[in-house]
């Protein structure tokens, strides 16, 4: 097996593991704090971002992590935007966790001169995993199924669009998709929007709302994987990390 894939097994487990406590944690009576920026926060945010950042560091501790539970407390690395670093979402979809839609993942990304190079995103309350590595391809995991996936072309019919399910603007993306053909639009948590796109089920994700990095770094080695894109919205050039705040500007995910 070549290193890069042997890489990627090795994420997949440590994904694995960390949804193992997210799941035990979901299943709880558990409590929710909010932090300095108003966003929530759970017990499951935390511990599973703890066994992440062992995991990884048992693998080469010389990649810096940037992960968002770490950058809340103040704990961020020096970073090289031209290296590699890991960018990790221990719990994305944390109001989709509270709500207990099930619509939450775990998110690890190795990023490489600025772009994402692997990625694994794994949906414990759905028995869902989405893996990706730039070069080599971009699988689905359901249970012991695992298959290749591929972003298809646009319908005939038109494009199927995806939006938040928990920070929706309609009227913003209803103006942003005047004039394209849509023939249907649909709403998921977390970073399985861009997994619908890398799998063929959807073909376009406006998003018109703050994102930080971590939250779609994992989705969009996936996507990059199966054929897919990010590009900013203002430039149309292609979305970039390890950008200064680790914020992301408005952002349109595409298929083929």
């Amino acid at each position: 097996m070549p290193p890069d894939l042997r890489l990627l097994e090795a994420v997949e487990q440590i994904a694995h593991h960390a949804a193992e406590v997210v799941l035990r944690i979901y299943r709880s009576e558990f409590t929710v704090d909010t932090k300095s920026d108003a966003t929530p926060v759970t017990l499951a945010d935390q511990q599973a971002e703890a066994l992440i950042l062992e995991g990884l560091a048992s693998l080469d501790a010389s990649i810096p992590v940037v992960a968002e539970e770490s950058v809340a407390a103040g704990r961020i690395p020096a970073i090289d935007p031209a290296g590699r670093f890991w960018l990790v979402d221990p719990l994305d979809g944390t109001r989709e966790f509270i709500d207990r839609n099930g619509e939450f993942t775990v998110n690890i990304a190795l990023i490489e001169d600025g772009a994402p190079r692997l990625g694994v995103v794994l949906a414990p309350a759905l028995g869902l995993a989405y893996s990706g590595l730039v070069g080599h391809g971009a699988w689905r995991t359901e249970g012991s199924t695992r298959h290749p996936i591929r972003c298809r072309p646009i319908p005939e019919s038109g494009l199927a669009v995806v939006a938040s399910r928990s920070h929706g603007d309609e009227r913003a993306l209803d103006a942003f998709l005047a004039g394209q053909r849509v023939a249907s639009r649909v709403n998921a948590g977390s970073s399985l929007k861009l997994c619908l796109l890398a799998e063929g089920r959807a073909d376009f994700y406006p998003r018109l709302g703050r994102t930080m990095e971590w939250d779609i770094a994992a989705g969009h080695a996936v996507l990059a994987a199966a054929g897919g894109s990010v590009c900013r919205i203002d430039d149309g050039h292609a979305l970039r990390y390890g950008k200064v705040g680790f914020e992301n500007p408005h952002f349109v995910a595409r298929g083929l």
